[in-house]
């Protein structure tokens, strides 16, 4: 990337990785303790996993303010997590009850929460591309000191209206991110097969825009790539294009089942687990003692979270006149 601003050294601070940790954990542990109800039978629907991925969803919503904009995926639970959306509503939602962020209507994909700047997740291939182009037109047209992020995968990056958000954000200097999570699978079809490059920043320069590629297992390489295309939208110089690498270490979903991921694939992502490399940085910083700490704080925090909203009551569905105005009731 251009314009390299030196102060980025720092950052993240190390009380800004304790939280990224914590909040990683946090993701993690929902995921989990998703998937054990998921194989009892007590969620609906499949649930997309984000295990392995963490460092990016978090790391990248940390990097901006409060009020930024951010859409992702149907596999975004470390996006919401990241953006500082509150577990037990997180919880709610996913298991369809009234106290959830959609008042349990929307599931697992369709989380948002405006005070937070999380404009939702997307069941649609690529849809919150064009989103956060239309975010970022919205603020440009206001002249906001905002940015949006969409964070989307490697599949959604062949679609075509990715071509045509990207296109339209060079063109118009739009304050966006284009966060490509890159976890080498679309559905069940590594990304190789889907691409006829290996490295999709490159495309970055057919938009004029700056392109790199990161660690997505790295908390702060991501941090960092993040704040600085955020610290060049608020200059109004424009897009970018981060590829961050990283690995599904789930299946595709909880419907998923499996076969094609190798041991020998996934062994060397196991090793370098976002949480684990990040537990083995903050160590050296806090010490190991300290670092268990942040862990046991998070289990105790999701285990409650678990605990009220499966406590919560499920909607109430009303008739609703006026959209059967023919309707005798």
């Amino acid at each position: 990337m251009t314009c390299w601003d030196p102060a980025m050294q720092n950052a993240p601070s190390i009380e800004e990785q304790m939280e990224i940790h914590r909040r990683m954990i946090l993701t993690r542990r929902l995921e989990e303790i998703l998937g054990g109800l998921a194989k009892d039978g007590k969620t609906r629907g499949p649930l997309h996993r984000c295990d392995g991925q963490e460092a990016v969803g978090v790391a990248g919503c940390m990097a901006l303010r409060a009020n930024d904009y951010v859409c992702t995926t149907h596999r975004g639970h470390h996006v919401y997590v990241g953006k500082g959306m509150d577990p037990r509503r997180i919880v709610a939602e996913i298991m369809g009850r009234e106290t959830g962020y959609c008042r349990g209507r929307g599931g697992h994909m369709l989380l948002g929460d405006a005070s937070t700047g999380m404009i939702g997740g997307n069941a649609i291939v690529g849809a919150g591309i064009p989103a956060a182009a239309g975010m970022a037109l919205s603020i440009q047209v206001m002249k906001e000191d905002r940015v949006a992020m969409a964070v989307f995968g490697d599949g959604a990056a062949q679609t075509g209206i990715a071509h045509e958000a990207m296109n339209m954000a060079g063109l118009w200097k739009l304050p966006v991110i284009f966060l490509l999570e890159n976890n080498q699978y679309g559905l069940t079809v590594r990304q190789e097969v889907q691409s006829p490059v290996e490295d999709l920043f490159i495309r970055a320069a057919g938009y004029g825009m700056p392109g790199l590629k990161v660690d997505g297992n790295d908390v702060v390489a991501v941090y960092q790539a993040v704040a600085e295309a955020a610290a060049r939208a608020r200059r109004n110089d424009g897009p970018t294009l981060i590829e961050a690498k990283t690995y599904r270490m789930q299946g595709f979903s909880t419907s998923d089942m499996g076969g094609y991921q190798s041991e020998a694939e996934m062994a060397p992502w196991r090793d370098r687990d976002p949480i684990r490399l990040s537990a083995e940085t903050l160590s050296k910083s806090i010490g190991s003692e300290a670092v268990a700490e942040i862990a046991e704080a998070a289990e105790v925090e999701i285990q409650a979270a678990f605990a009220l909203a499966l406590a919560d009551p499920f909607p109430v569905f009303e008739f609703h006149r006026p959209s059967g105005a023919y309707t005798e009731v």
